[in-house]
């Protein structure tokens, strides 16, 4: 399954949600959320910066990912972004392959 690091940004009504609610509630919403999907959530931090709340999951395939992020964003109260994560080994796999490129200029 394709590994996902989401980036969240609260609206002052997420904000205001999250006052309410507090953390450990939004981390298993968000896990349930992530779960009804097929995925799974390896790891949900908060963070002060420019940024909100940090996951890294699975989820299935990209209509997966791109549905949280549709659901997230309809809420109002979050925006999300999505960043695909690939392991040293993809790398790997992506080096050996070859394709035929041109820089600009040259």
């Amino acid at each position: 399954m394709p590994k996902y690091l989401w980036q969240v940004t609260y609206s002052s009504e997420g904000a205001q949600g999250l006052l309410t609610e507090g953390g450990t509630a939004r981390r298993e919403a968000i896990t349930r959320m992530v779960e009804s999907i097929g995925g799974t959530v390896e790891s949900c931090y908060f963070a002060l910066g420019g940024r909100d709340l940090f996951v890294i999951g699975d989820v299935p395939d990209e209509v997966a990912a791109a549905a949280l992020g549709i659901r997230t964003a309809a809420s109002g109260a979050a925006r999300s972004e999505s960043v695909m994560l690939l392991t040293p080994e993809q790398i790997d796999d992506a080096v050996r392959r070859e394709a035929d490129y041109r820089a600009p200029g040259s």
